[in-house]
């Protein structure tokens, strides 16, 4: 049997690695689920929940979308972001996209894949940090309204104005009077950035509760990934019922025909991917625009509102 060779800059990588796990790596407290106990401090993920995360949630594929085909399909529909791209400037569109999910749903990349080979002077990507004091003493929606584009401009939200709706009141960064007042004026408020051009665009990514725990899993055991786990994480392994009853209520509250949510099935990241970019790609009428590159889009992955997600009395007719 040959041995491997391990290169100096393997061990140095090696150790690096280990010393920021050491000091970065949060405490997190093993939680049951099932029959199962998951530590997210383990190193070993438990096999039941590795064999289930790909179908968990419903999601309707036994296996991820193939890398080859992936890379084929997307730098097609990359292609066509950057002739979108170029006819938003020369028309003066104004356009935003919001993604929402839960934690490691994929909502950071799934934008930086709308953004790999779109101008950065005029596509921008949007992660706002918690509330200032200032901030917090303003009218909730202010400092989202600071970061909507201007002529030309496509503005993508990694979390947005909803955060009101469903990670504030669930852990308790706001009142239920101020989550159900949000919720009353949302529809008036995205009423009129649409009467005034805007073309809004929201996305929920929807993942299973295994593959969150893996996704979580993977970052506390990847020293390049370890910054993405955050103490709202943490906090958030024991609460998925408390953020399902949220999701639900905020779909049913403020999905309509003017403003309504698509939902991607997220388990399957490429996937997901690709169908985001191809809804974009299909709502608007952009010069040169190819169907043929743009191809379907996979209804088993993408739908619209509560009923996609088989959430009762979800219509919300604006």
């Amino acid at each position: 049997m040959t041995r491997r060779f391990v290169s100096s800059v393997e061990l140095i990588a090696a150790r690096e690695g280990a010393a920021v796990l050491a000091t970065q790596a949060p405490d997190a407290p093993p939680i049951t689920l099932g029959k199962t106990t998951f530590d997210l401090d383990n190193p070993y993920l438990p096999e039941e929940i590795e064999m289930e995360a790909l179908a968990s949630g419903g999601y309707p594929y036994k296996e991820s979308l193939k890398e080859k085909a992936y890379l084929e399909e997307l730098r097609v529909l990359q292609i066509e972001l950057v002739k979108l791209q170029k006819w938003a400037n020369d028309t003066g569109q104004r356009i935003v996209l919001l993604l929402e999910g839960r934690d490691a749903a994929g909502k950071g990349g799934t934008i930086s894949t709308f953004l790999e080979y779109m101008n950065p002077r005029s596509a921008r990507h949007v992660a706002l940090a918690k509330p200032s004091d200032v901030e917090r003493g303003q009218w909730y929606f202010q400092r989202y309204v600071k970061e909507l584009p201007t002529r030309g401009e496509i503005v993508f939200f990694d979390r947005s104005w909803y955060n009101r709706a469903v990670v504030e009141p669930v852990m308790g960064f706001c009142t239920a009077e101020e989550a159900k007042l949000f919720l009353e004026e949302v529809p008036h408020f995205e009423r009129l950035l649409i009467h005034d051009g805007i073309v809004l665009i929201k996305i929920w990514l929807d993942i299973g509760r295994e593959m969150q725990l893996k996704r979580f899993h993977d970052r506390r055991h990847d020293p390049l990934r370890i910054w993405k786990l955050s103490p709202v994480d943490l906090k958030a392994l024991g609460m998925w019922d408390q953020y399902t009853a949220a999701r639900d209520q905020m779909l049913k509250a403020s999905h309509s025909d003017l403003s309504p949510w698509i939902v991607v099935r997220s388990n399957d990241k490429k996937r997901a991917r690709l169908n985001a970019i191809r809804y974009l790609l299909s709502k608007l009428d952009y010069d040169r625009k190819n169907l043929a590159a743009i191809g379907e889009i996979d209804d088993k992955i993408l739908g619209k509102g509560p009923k996609f997600l088989k959430i009762k009395n979800g219509k919300n007719k604006d």
